[in-house]
């Protein structure tokens, strides 16, 4: 049996490097007592184990003295730390949208964690879970993670955003004053979750530099990323596969399953391991795709018809009909589609 082991991109060992030479710490000493090739920060596709990049946060408070680091880091984050994604999320229509494609593709990140996002009594709720089994973070990357998150907040929407609610695992910190300066929101330690709450209006609220296409073009991109990085997740390379055949009018089993180098047998039987089958996850993957163009309003029916694999407007408006219970216009005019 295979042993799964959690990564996450070296972009943020990049970051926490950078963040300790600012405090004039031997950066290359700290990576060699974690067990951490100093050389694969050069290569933007590399992934360290969680693991060891846990050990990495821990040497680095020590270090600095700083149990507040992880928050330094967050602000060292810059467009390009998380490739693609960073621009798709910069690009998002709302703060919803943000969030939600985070959740999509945080696996870019790390795939050590879990995040959920929903409504929630509060407004929104934004979580961080570690899977029964998995190594655990470092609380340092928790922090950052949150911070970045918020920090992300303010810059798409307005600086004096605030969360309404900080809760989180860690033990109280030393410096507790980072903490408050930079969440601006009551704080909760040895919470039994580490989570971030919003109020609901700010995030249904259109951002000034939504930029749909923009934001779509970036999720091929991760897209194309997360194939590589999961060759083994045979759903996610379904899907991508489908992506690409779909304006052909190609997006049978037999021409995915050659895509794939596989026998349409072959997949068929694997999928079925999976507890999936190929015509829920055209649906699911046609279906996911429309919402998303129908959010840019630059985009016709007719259009969004041909790239879904459909002979023509009509065949795809009933099918978006049985789907969800709406015809694509009354979607598009609907609050669930509002940019």
């Amino acid at each position: 049996m295979t042993t799964h082991t959690a990564t996450a991109l070296t972009s943020w060992a990049r970051t926490i490097r950078r963040s300790l030479e600012a405090a004039q710490v031997d950066a290359a000493a700290l990576f060699a007592r974690a067990g951490l090739d100093l050389a694969a920060l050069d290569d933007p596709n590399a992934r360290y184990p969680v693991a060891a990049t846990a050990r990495l946060w821990r040497l680095a408070v020590d270090a600095t003295g700083d149990d507040a680091f992880g928050l330094t880091v967050a602000r060292n984050v810059g467009a390009t730390t998380f490739h693609a994604l960073g621009y798709a999320l910069s690009a998002s229509t709302t703060l919803r949208e943000t969030f939600e494609r985070v959740l999509r593709y945080f696996r870019v990140v790390s795939d050590g964690a879990d995040l959920e996002f929903a409504a929630h009594e509060r407004g929104y709720r934004f979580a961080i879970r570690v899977p029964e089994g998995e190594a655990a973070p470092a609380d340092e990357s928790i922090d950052a993670f949150m911070a970045l998150m918020v920090r992300l907040c303010r810059g798409l929407y307005r600086r004096e955003f605030n969360p309404s609610l900080v809760r989180l695992r860690r033990a109280a910190p030393r410096n507790r004053a980072a903490f408050e300066k930079l969440f601006r929101a009551p704080l909760q330690f040895e919470a039994d979750e580490n989570a971030v709450y919003f109020d609901a209006a700010a995030f249904e609220r259109p951002l000034e530099g939504a930029n749909p296409e923009l934001a779509r073009h970036n999720d091929e991109i991760v897209q194309r990323y997360l194939a590589r990085l999961q060759r083994d997740d045979l759903v996610t390379r379904v899907r991508t596969a489908l992506t690409t055949l779909m304006p052909r009018g190609e997006a049978r089993a037999d021409h995915v399953a050659r895509q794939l180098h596989l026998s349409e047998r072959s997949l068929q039987r694997r999928l079925a391991e999976l507890d999936v089958s190929f015509s829920d996850l055209l649906r699911d993957t046609r279906q996911q795709l429309a919402e998303s163009y129908l959010r840019d309003p630059q985009m016709s029916i007719g259009e969004i018809a041909y790239l879904l694999g459909f002979s023509d407007a009509s065949s795809f408006t009933r099918a978006f009909r049985q789907w969800t219970g709406a015809a694509p216009r009354e979607f598009r005019a609907s609050p669930a589609a509002s940019p």
